[in-house]
């Protein structure tokens, strides 16, 4: 019984973060579900409590990014952005799309999946309408590459804060041992998703009409490297990335409120204070799903060894499970599943499932679920047969090149 409350609680919790019925945040559900897992003794307070504290950098750093990247778009970096995307394409669909590509996955591994998602997809929609093309290739782009473009950094995408401190390696270790798996998996990417959207490339467009884009804000993308060398230099120093993207922050922000371009209130806006709450209130509801028995039978299913088969075999449980309760538990489970003391190839090859593996439904991570909000706002389609065809034409041939490559360097 005690198991059965647990997942209930567990699915309860995802069905409302991936519906919102009524626009309810995220937290609405996670919170109270946290509370009765407490109040019935699925979990101990100390046992949640160390939960909270495990998952308390990883939320700041999360919170921090969010609003580094919403200064960032203040300062203009992503108009800058849309404008390089329009002068270079010179009308053409393909280059276009190609550009889109590079962008997303710098946008990925610097800012997170959520700049690109959030930040950077309407600016390629808005590209996309200025050159008269389709928009679904560059659009589907955005949401791959921000799920499968966020393997080369630890401040990607959250499920590799999550997993950074068990990989034992400090920042540009895993960036090196990442590189590989990383261009494997975009070049997979691009030519899968050049075939799926072959008929909507062929189709001509035209010039930028209007003409040039946002100059080239200097100053925020300075602190945008200083901050991306930061996360190098204090990494080996044992300084957490949240207190890197804090700085970085710190610095947009003030240069900002001096100049009366924002205020506080957008700020703490910016940095989604309730989705922060969410993923404490999800890892209290995870740890007690993973006590309760999930651990152990996910234990069960993950192949023993470093060699090929068995990184390959990791990585396909990752992804299916991403599938079936979303990345960001799925990341919690597999952790617990792997033990204490992890071979950093496993948590690498468990990354690799949890990272490309959401973009084979909508349902595999909460960044594709944000992907389909703002197209809906922005009334470009994204049917679920197209979406399934492109992730039938990538997800499989990216688990395997991208684990066949962390194979050649773990």
């Amino acid at each position: 019984m005690s198991t059965a409350l647990a997942v209930g609680l567990l699915v309860v919790v995802l069905v409302v973060a991936v519906t919102r019925p009524r626009g309810l945040p995220e937290a609405a559900a996670a919170v109270p579900a946290a509370a009765v897992v407490l109040a019935v003794g699925l979990l101990t307070p100390a046992a949640a409590w160390d939960e909270v504290r495990e998952l308390g950098p990883t939320v700041g750093f999360l919170a921090a990014i969010l609003v580094l990247a919403h200064l960032a778009d203040a300062e203009g970096v992503f108009r800058w952005a849309g404008g390089v995307l329009a002068r270079r394409s010179h009308g053409r669909p393909q280059r276009l799309f190609a550009l889109v590509v590079v962008a997303a996955a710098v946008t990925t591994a610097v800012l997170s999946l959520d700049a690109t998602v959030v930040l950077l997809t309407p600016v390629v929609l808005d590209t996309v309408r200025r050159l008269g093309a389709r928009p679904a290739p560059p659009a589907f782009a955005c949401a791959h590459l921000a799920n499968s473009g966020s393997l080369l950094l630890p401040v990607a995408n959250l499920t590799n804060l999550l997993a950074f401190g068990a990989t034992g390696l400090d920042f540009l270790g895993f960036a090196a041992l990442m590189l590989l798996p990383q261009l494997a998996v975009l070049a997979v990417e691009y030519v899968g998703l050049r075939l799926t959207f072959r008929l909507e490339l062929a189709e001509p467009a035209g010039p930028d009409e209007e003409g040039v884009g946002a100059p080239l804000p200097r100053f925020a993308v300075g602190v945008l490297a200083a901050t991306l060398a930061g996360f190098a230099v204090a990494s080996p120093l044992g300084v957490e990335p949240m207190w890197v993207a804090v700085a970085g922050a710190a610095v947009l922000a003030v240069r900002a409120l001096a100049a009366r371009e924002t205020r506080v209130r957008e700020l703490v806006a910016a940095a989604s204070p309730g989705f922060c709450v969410f993923v404490l209130g999800l890892g209290v509801v995870v740890a007690a799903v993973t006590e309760r028995g999930l651990g152990d039978v996910v234990a069960s299913l993950l192949p023993a060894g470093t060699s090929f088969p068995a990184l390959l075999g990791l990585a396909a449980v990752a992804a299916l499970l991403a599938n079936l309760v979303n990345n960001l538990p799925a990341t919690l489970v597999l952790l617990a599943a792997l033990g204490p003391t992890p071979a950093t190839g496993a948590v690498l090859a468990m990354l690799i499932g949890v990272n490309v593996g959401p973009n084979l439904t909508p349902v595999g991570s909460l960044a594709t679920l944000l992907w389909r909000r703002v197209l809906s706002v922005r009334s470009v389609p994204a049917p679920l047969g197209t979406f399934t065809l492109a992730g039938l034409a990538t997800v499989p041939a990216c688990l395997v090149a991208g684990t066949a490559a962390l194979a050649l360097v773990v």
